[in-house]
């Protein structure tokens, strides 16, 4: 099962907060699976790929939606990719219609969204889910991304420095670092998303076999 895409959280019936994910990971890491012969789910909050076959597609659009669709669908799985890039913070209250400019400065209240894989630990047993999250940073790289794995209980974290232009969020190109419990495992330079796709499946997989 693969998670994709940046949510949006609502703020009026045509205004929304969301963030610069385009998916693109996360297709690439279904797309890839399934070649290789697995079934695949891939949750989505931006568009998926072309008509794939075999390739089970839900789409989401909030955090909540997503949460409740990786609920869902992880009955049975056995490997969960959480690469999506799921809201931290959404509007307190949503507009039932579109809020007109004003004058003056417009705040808006915020709370915390829901945090899929902690309700996914009291939610399943995790002992049969192997889980890789994926630690979009810009500072701080290696010591934020390895704070996430622990506080996350994840068993691998793939980070990669979205603050370098060429493999930013919505880049067609990317380059991760993949960490374990254990410190570093394995660099995979710049390259195609179906490549590092590749590559992070291959780290996978002896895993879990």
């Amino acid at each position: 099962m693969v998670t994709a895409g940046g949510t949006r959280e609502p703020i009026d019936p045509v205004r929304f907060l969301g963030n610069r994910s385009s998916g693109k990971m996360g297709n690439a890491l279904a797309h890839v699976a399934l070649e290789a012969g697995a079934d695949v789910t891939l949750i989505t909050a931006a568009e998926p790929p072309g008509t794939t076959p075999g390739l089970d597609v839900v789409r989401v659009e909030t955090a909540q939606e997503m949460g409740d669709a990786v609920r869902r669908s992880v009955r049975g799985a056995r490997i969960l990719i959480m690469a999506a890039a799921v809201a931290d913070y959404r509007p307190a209250s949503v507009s039932p219609v579109k809020l007109k400019k004003r004058r003056g400065t417009w705040s808006l209240e915020l709370e915390p969204t829901e945090d899929i894989l902690a309700s996914l630990r009291k939610a399943t047993d995790r002992r049969e889910l192997f889980v890789v999250g994926f630690a979009a940073e810009t500072s701080d790289l290696l010591e934020n991304a390895q704070a996430k794995l622990r506080q996350k209980g994840l068993d691998l974290i793939v980070l990669n420095d979205v603050s370098r232009p060429d493999i930013a969020m919505g880049a067609d190109e990317n380059e991760v670092t993949i960490i374990s419990s254990d410190g570093v495992v394995d660099v995979i330079p710049r390259t195609t998303k179906d490549a590092v796709a590749a590559g992070i499946l291959g780290v996978i997989r002896p895993r879990v076999s």
